[in-house]
């Protein structure tokens, strides 16, 4: 509808977006460029950021650029593992059968973990998503990651992602070993004003929008509502031009972009 409407190439602000076609705003490439130094150093790391700030693209793009001979990536995002199930997720990533108990899979997966690093040369990236939401009993467990060999150098990157919350939680005196032993960490914080334009400006060019479609007004009002979070971004984009689509306009302005604000704030 908008694509036909607007004569574009493809559904614009799409979250489906290839990796060549990211917007890569200047605090993004900082969180990839500390993400890969932590990979190389096999740090433990921490980012944080809100939903929709572009922790998971983040994550996805890493992912993609890892070398698959010198690298093993790890995946976990289910917040409601226990330890045990926990160490059988990642013993199941790594081609292996998990023994029943816990202790057993814990030293099972340590194990091979170093034979991983040790033996085949490849480092093992093991990444927790949606880490604000693991219980306490979870967030101990992943300190004993960090235990190999007497604090000597590990043998993986340990990657932690969350919400903001998951700042304040390991902030509290019981989390203390496991705040102590964070080599990088990184808030991954929302656009300026001047980069929401060229965010913009970006996926409609990647659409092959031969003219300006957002007028400046308009994209002071998404950025003072969207505080710079790319998700909520794509969301007024594609309400505001449907918006101007039904009032047989090919412009998105301010009045427009406040029509679906108001909109929004009814649900």
């Amino acid at each position: 509808m908008i694509r036909e409407y607007f004569g574009l190439t493809d559904e614009p602000f799409g979250k489906d977006i290839s990796p060549e076609n990211l917007y890569l705003s200047l605090r993004f490439k900082e969180l990839l460029a500390r993400l890969d130094y932590g990979v190389k150093k096999r740090c433990f790391c921490l980012v944080t950021g809100d939903i929709g700030a572009g922790k998971s693209t983040a994550i996805r793009l890493l992912a993609r650029n890892l070398d698959e001979n010198q690298h093993k990536l790890l995946y976990v995002s289910d917040s409601n593992l226990k330890p045990r199930d926990f160490y059988r997720e990642l013993l199941f990533q790594l081609g292996s059968s998990p023994g029943y108990l816990r202790i057993d899979a814990k030293r099972q997966f340590n194990q091979l973990i170093l034979d991983y690093f040790e033996k085949r040369r490849i480092t093992p990236v093991v990444v927790i998503d949606e880490a604000h939401l693991l219980s306490h009993q979870m967030l101990q467990e992943i300190r004993f990651l960090t235990n190999f060999k007497m604090d000597s150098l590990s043998p993986m990157a340990l990657i932690l992602v969350g919400q903001p919350e998951l700042k304040g939680t390991l902030a509290m005196q019981i989390f203390q070993a496991i705040t102590q032993r964070i080599q990088v960490r990184y808030h991954l914080s929302g656009l300026t004003l001047e980069e929401t334009g060229a965010y913009i400006a970006h996926h409609l060019e990647v659409v092959k929008a031969r003219s300006q479609i957002f007028s400046s007004d308009a994209v002071k009002e998404i950025f003072a509502y969207s505080k710079g979070i790319p998700r909520v971004i794509n969301n007024l984009c594609i309400q505001a031009m449907l918006d101007a689509r039904i009032q047989s306009s090919h412009v998105v302005d301010r009045e427009g972009v406040l029509r679906v604000i108001e909109d929004f704030r009814k649900f």
